[in-house]
């Protein structure tokens, strides 16, 4: 008795020593975070001791974790990342820096045509038209400076040029054929040019201020004090007729025959109430004259070109 006393003794010592080598096993593996959380209730110690040996395998084995980069692979991803982060800001800021209007670059504009003086002559504004896309005879009045006839470059149906006259409107000029340096500076400014590209691009908007009748009569009355002398308070018929011709010819259907009135008549001048006039009658009056008030307040200019289509409607 005694001896099978001893035998259980025995063999219950090594179960005890074998359950407790398990649990050194498993908190070791816990520690080192190696296995998932496992309560300390009864059932749950029930569950490991009664596992087999691959389930409790399974159980303490980690699942398998991708390998974190090197400390080398991952300084050269972040500093690919950062490379690429400065390349996309630093060309948004260079963008943004030509998009934006630099005065600097405005007056350095300005002096690739007026050279080493303060204003764009007539050799520069050729240039400039050039540079722009637009013919260079569309520097239209300047050029009856130097002896071509004014006729001769624009003639009175060709209102495609007209666009300089808005942009000297826009700069301010003073001068027909002349961009002063102030005259560069503030106009370039108000249109936000300061490159050749630019103002190209900008020259759509210029055709259109045409199409608001507001702006269109601040264009046509600005038009008389730009291309006259600057010691004459009237405007000479030749340059008249081609302003005229700018301004009215496509829009006016009966500008050719008003035109042709100019042509044969005593008239070599064109006063500012003159000028006016010839707008408010190209906007008021019917085709037929049917409407004209002989009686009204026109100036006699007009009362004379009435009679004159009339007798030739007649004739």
């Amino acid at each position: 008795m005694h001896s099978d006393a001893a035998a259980v003794n025995f063999q219950l010592n090594s179960h005890l020593s074998t359950l407790a080598n398990i649990h050194k096993i498993y908190h070791t593996l816990n520690k080192l975070n190696l296995t998932e959380d496992v309560g300390q209730d009864d059932h749950q110690t029930g569950s490991l001791r009664s596992c087999s040996s691959s389930d409790c395998f399974s159980k303490v084995m980690p699942p398998r974790k991708k390998r974190r980069p090197a400390s080398g692979d991952d300084l050269s991803a972040k500093k690919s990342r950062h490379d690429s982060m400065y390349r996309k800001y630093d060309s948004t800021r260079i963008k943004t820096e030509e998009e934006a209007f630099s005065s600097k670059r405005c007056l350095e504009w300005f002096y690739e045509y007026a050279g080493t003086d303060d204003v764009v002559g007539p050799e520069g504004m050729e240039k400039f038209c050039e540079d722009i896309g637009v013919e260079p005879e569309n520097v239209f009045v300047y050029l009856t400076k130097h002896g071509v006839l004014l006729q001769e470059l624009v003639p009175p149906d060709n209102t495609s040029k007209v666009v300089m006259l808005v942009l000297a409107w826009k700069l301010d000029a003073q001068n027909m054929g002349y961009f002063t340096l102030q005259e560069w500076l503030k106009g370039m400014t108000s249109l936000q040019c300061d490159t050749t590209e630019k103002l190209r691009n900008t020259l759509d908007y210029l055709r259109s201020l045409l199409n608001d009748s507001t702006n269109f009569k601040l264009i046509y009355r600005y038009a008389f004090d730009f291309a006259r002398e600057k010691d004459q308070r009237s405007l000479d018929i030749n340059t008249a007729k081609c302003m005229l011709g700018l301004l009215l010819g496509k829009i006016w259907p009966l500008f050719p025959v008003f035109h042709q009135f100019l042509e044969q008549s005593k008239y070599k001048v064109i006063n500012k109430d003159q000028w006016c006039n010839v707008l408010e009658f190209s906007r008021t009056i019917n085709l037929d004259l049917s409407n004209y008030d002989e009686d009204g307040a026109w100036p006699v200019l007009l009362d004379e070109f009435v009679e004159w289509y009339k007798d030739k409607q007649m004739s």
